[in-house]
């Protein structure tokens, strides 16, 4: 058997409960013909006859009785879970699943987040750190964190911070021992702490820029780690050098902990960036996530 349309079913509740076509057509908005029209091809469809019809009243049959039992309360509960989902719509809750790497989550994310959760509790954020590509619509995630370069043209883009800078860091202990790195080509004498990203299993090259002219440099060390503060916590402990953002960095470099070198080779690139797909519909949560988010300058 095929099943009917839904509307069918809805008709023979109303009809049956209010034991009348007359009264369960104007409730409905339809006429009384089309109406018994509708139970006539339901009751062909079902094989059985659902009504008894007087010229006085309806009564549903014994099979229309087990019917009228049995579907009803399951289709006013789909009916009630369809508002519920509506709901989120129009107030802040529900689940948002969002992918960022370490640093952003820390430094931009979390200052932000954190009073806007307290506003609406019943909201609920899952953040998961990860410095692969990840494509956030196969893996279900609502959005994703990334600089501007590397979000997909096909995405919705809404900066959450302003433009950064990398920087090439090492202690005054190390450059005691070697020389500061004059240009990016200098870097492959010297002990680097490597980045492995998920995505292709390679590791990082880092990238430089001046005059134009562009540089993408595969380093080697001791050491590879798939963190932002792994890595910078390595180049504190003597390790080696580490290329980390800058405003990372800056505090140390400030107590003079750390030394800042090629500094002329990282200009600012464009900052980071939450995106979504442009075929998402918001719910009222994500909107007011976004718009927590969202860099004013």
């Amino acid at each position: 058997m095929q099943r009917g349309n839904l509307d069918d079913l809805l008709a023979f509740i109303v009809v049956a409960r209010e034991r009348s076509f007359t009264k369960g057509a104007a409730k409905l908005g339809v006429s009384q013909s089309a109406l018994s029209h509708t139970i006539r091809a339901l009751e062909a469809r079902l094989g059985v006859r659902l009504l008894t019809r007087t010229t006085r009243s309806v009564s549903p049959t014994e099979a229309g009785e087990r019917l009228l039992q049995t579907v009803a309360p399951r289709l006013e509960e789909i009916d009630a879970e369809l508002v519920a989902l509506s709901d989120y719509r129009e107030r802040p809750a529900g689940t948002i699943r969002l992918t960022a790497v370490d640093y952003v989550v820390d430094a931009m994310l979390w200052p932000k987040l954190a009073p806007f959760l307290r506003k609406y509790p019943d909201i609920k954020l899952e953040i998961v750190v990860d410095y692969g590509l990840t494509d956030i619509v196969a893996a279900r995630f609502d959005a994703g964190i990334r600089s501007g370069e590397q979000v997909a043209k096909d995405m919705i883009a809404v900066r959450i911070g302003p433009d950064i800078r990398m920087a090439v860091v090492g202690t005054p202990s190390y450059f005691r021992k070697r020389p500061e790195p004059e240009k990016p080509q200098d870097l492959l004498a010297h002990a680097c702490i490597n980045l492995r990203l998920p995505t292709h299993g390679g590791l990082y090259a880092w990238e430089f820029e001046k005059g134009g002219r562009e540089l993408r440099v595969r380093v080697d060390g001791q050491l590879v780690f798939n963190g932002t503060d792994q890595m910078l916590n390595a180049a504190l402990a003597g390790f080696g050098l580490a290329y980390v953002p800058e405003e990372l960095a800056r505090p140390l470099i400030a107590k003079g902990r750390l030394k800042h070198v090629l500094e002329d080779w990282c200009p600012p690139y464009s900052g980071y960036h939450l995106y979504y797909p442009s075929r998402r519909q918001p719910s009222a949560a994500f909107a007011l996530m976004v718009e927590a988010l969202r860099e004013r300058s």
